[in-house]
């Protein structure tokens, strides 16, 4: 069985795959939102989506470093790098802007949740701050929340956690 996602709400829909040829286009129509899409059959160019994989947590390790998202009853573990300045974190949907988009089902998750800043001081070493976006349920560091202006160093190891949602902090070289 495969699976699509839906273009307008993210819906997942499943199909045979089997019963089709490659090349071949299908049409589908989403549960959720009525949309009509169609896909054609064949190889993917893109990368597999990490829920397929075993996500190496040490992959980004030379460079910005990353968040591991542990997984939980909302979603798989996830492993999504970092870039240098502001990270934007929250829950991914389509047409969010943000730069470390969190696949899950946890809608007390804010799709701009947190900010997670990734610099290098004047020796060469990464240093990583985070801040509150700010979300309706907050940002939580160890347990401890976050004030809305409230922005902390954070060090490789550190358990963040969004709403009901945790990731730690890879720190890059």
């Amino acid at each position: 069985m495969k699976r699509v996602r839906c273009p307008k709400c993210e819906n997942f829909l499943t199909f045979d795959e089997t019963k089709y040829q490659e090349g071949q286009s299908l049409v589908f129509v989403c549960d959720q939102c009525k949309k009509q899409f169609s896909i054609r059959l064949g190889k993917t160019k893109m990368r597999a989506p990490q829920r397929e994989e075993n996500p190496d947590e040490q992959a980004y390790q030379e460079q910005w470093g990353s968040i591991v998202v542990i997984e939980n009853v909302f979603g798989f573990k996830q492993v999504l790098p970092l870039s240098e300045g502001d990270n934007v974190i929250g829950r991914r949907q389509a047409g969010a802007p943000i730069e470390v988009p969190i696949e899950t089902s946890d809608m007390s998750m804010d799709r701009r949740h947190c900010i997670l800043n990734v610099r290098r001081n004047a020796q060469g070493e990464l240093i990583y701050t985070l801040r509150d976006a700010p979300s309706l349920t907050g940002t939580f560091l160890n347990n401890e929340i976050l004030g809305d202006r409230d922005r902390v160093r954070i060090e490789d190891g550190a358990i963040v956690t969004l709403g009901a949602t945790t990731f730690i902090l890879r720190a890059g070289k």
